[in-house]
């Protein structure tokens, strides 16, 4: 990934950087989002307001798409033996901690709310396949044993991650004693390091192979039923990756910023260097290329085979109401990052870059809302944007910010055996865990 010059920090180094906690405030504002949302919720479900259904659908596939792709890119990591992104790379494992309140958001989606949301339930579908695929068992079965396979896999994955450091470092007094308990059993069993290392490297082998087939199947799976499905005569074969990466494109847009901002608040400049933002613009910039790529693709091969199934889709937002947000989508997903971030000064000076980062991650909110919206209020003469889009949206950020502070708060924030141990680098040459002899070249 990057050519720059690497500094082999000491441990203690390290573990200075994960001893500050978050601030208390951090907390209450994220609870306080997030009874926000809950209120909002509870009010508009308990008026008949419809919308703040499509609102939970529409900001869960915003939080859950960008999580769960944060989650991906860290196995990704693992499958490139990528050594660039140790210091930083903790800070994108934490996505994970959303996807079990996920889980639970999924289930009000599917279960209570899929009568005010799916028009499956209460319209026939036009043909015979789609009636046996939107069956309200099979529908409810599918998407929860699709994502729940993925979030197991995601947490399993990122759990072997945090394992090999919480069992390699001891508690400090700076440690948040809440999960002093949780610690504790991540640490039975747990032999000397260079058997850990390499026990555990061999076994993110595999399993990170797993979380992105999990990631590409499963989402192209639930963008088809949770997004798609909406419209019941559309139908596009590029609908799944269209979705996900858009999450991707996000995930590493918000894990910049979250860099920049640990990067301060816990004064490890020596640590997160100018390389890590270059390394960080690259991909921004190669990715927002790639969902431009995947854009303009899908609205080609739509319009060029004019079939009415199809082209009514697009038709649809490129109309009325819908257009100026659908154009401010493209502006803010593609047009800017891929222009603004040509540069490698655009990259590394950080308001740019925090410029181009938000703009991706509005864009990407919109893009949700525009999925969503459209086909649940056809007949719309203006956007409906309100009091239930955007309280609900702040429920969702104040969940997410809860769940991603209790783990930045629970383990290291930083890779600290594989960026101080001297075994860190003998995993390029595979070796037999209990005996530490190099395995047959075969092997």
């Amino acid at each position: 990934m990057s050519l720059h010059q690497v500094r082999t920090p000491t441990r203690d180094e390290v573990l200075a950087a994960t001893s500050r906690s978050l601030p208390r405030s951090l907390y209450l504002i994220s609870a306080v989002l997030a009874a926000i949302g809950v209120l909002v919720f509870l009010l508009g479900a308990f008026t008949g307001q419809e919308r703040v259904w499509h609102a939970l659908l529409s900001n869960w596939l915003f939080f859950t798409t960008v999580s769960s792709a944060g989650v991906t890119f860290v196995a990704v990591q693992r499958i490139t033996t990528a050594r660039w992104s140790r210091p930083v790379i903790r800070l994108l494992e934490g996505y994970v901690a959303f996807l079990p309140a996920a889980f639970i958001l999924l289930l009000l989606i599917v279960i209570p709310g899929r009568n005010h949301i799916f028009p499956w339930t209460h319209e026939a579908p036009p043909v015979p396949e789609k009636v046996l695929w939107f069956d309200p068992t099979f529908f409810v079965v599918r998407n929860l044993v699709v994502f729940g396979l993925l979030a197991a896999l995601s947490v399993w994955y990122i759990y072997t991650c945090i394992r090999l450091d919480v069992g390699n470092t001891t508690e400090s007094a700076g440690s948040e004693r809440r999960f002093h308990g949780l610690r504790d059993r991540m640490r039975r069993n747990f032999r000397d390091e260079r058997r850990e290392i390499h026990s555990t490297h061999s076994r993110q082998g595999k399993l990170a192979v797993w979380v992105v087939l999990a990631f590409g199947f499963g989402w192209t799976l639930m963008a088809w039923d949770l997004s798609m499905g909406l419209d019941l005569h559309f139908q596009s074969a590029l609908y799944g990756w269209w979705v996900f990466m858009g999450g991707w494109v996000v995930a590493l847009m918000s894990f910049t910023l979250l860099v920049m901002w640990w990067r301060r608040y816990l004064d490890v400049y020596d640590l997160i260097g100018e390389n890590h933002f270059h390394d960080l613009g690259k991909l921004c910039f190669a990715f927002s290329a790639f969902w431009g790529y995947l854009t303009f693709g899908q609205y080609l091969v739509i319009w060029y085979g004019n079939l009415g199934e199809e082209t009514h889709w697009m038709h649809h937002r490129l109309s009325g109401p819908w257009k100026p947000l659908t154009l401010a989508v493209v502006f803010l997903m593609f047009v800017l990052p891929f222009f603004g971030l040509l540069s490698r000064a655009a990259k590394v000076y950080l308001p740019t870059m925090a410029l181009f980062a938000v703009c991706s991650i509005v864009g990407l909110w919109l893009h949700r809302y525009l999925e969503v919206y459209p086909s649940l209020h056809p007949e719309a003469t203006s956007a409906p944007l309100g009091l239930w889009e955007i309280g609900v949206a702040l429920g969702y950020l104040g969940i997410w910010g809860l769940c991603y502070a209790a783990f930045m708060d629970a383990f290291p924030r930083m890779r600290v055996t594989l960026m101080t141990s001297p075994f860190r680098d003998e995993v390029q040459v595979p070796v037999d865990a209990e005996s530490m002899l190099p395995l047959p070249a075969h092997e």
